[in-house]
């Protein structure tokens, strides 16, 4: 058997049943999910007073006072690469939330 270069070089598995996944035989999908924090910026009503905004930021930055950066970051973008075998696969399309 040939190996590739761009095979890994540890076993894949399934993300949801187990089965050993073989890179080049079309036997897996590689799924990859990127979930992002609401992207639009926040509401600014032509009223709110921009002492009543420096305050809202100044509490929002106390709060993440103690938030590493990668917690920050993860709390508003994840990305996630899963690989599921074609069973797994055809279900998992169907109703992806379950």
């Amino acid at each position: 058997m040939v190996h590739s270069s761009d095979s890994p070089a540890s076993p894949l598995f399934c993300a949801r049943c187990a089965r050993e996944l073989h890179p080049g035989a079309g036997d897996f999908f590689e799924v990859t999910i990127q979930a992002v924090a609401d992207p639009f910026p926040p509401r600014i009503e032509a009223e709110d007073r921009p002492e009543v905004l420096r305050a809202q930021i100044e509490e929002l930055l106390a709060k993440m006072a103690d938030v590493s950066a990668r917690e920050a970051l993860e709390q508003v973008y994840r990305r996630l690469v899963i690989h599921l075998c074609s069973a797994c696969y055809a279900r998992w399309i169907e109703n992806p939330a379950s």
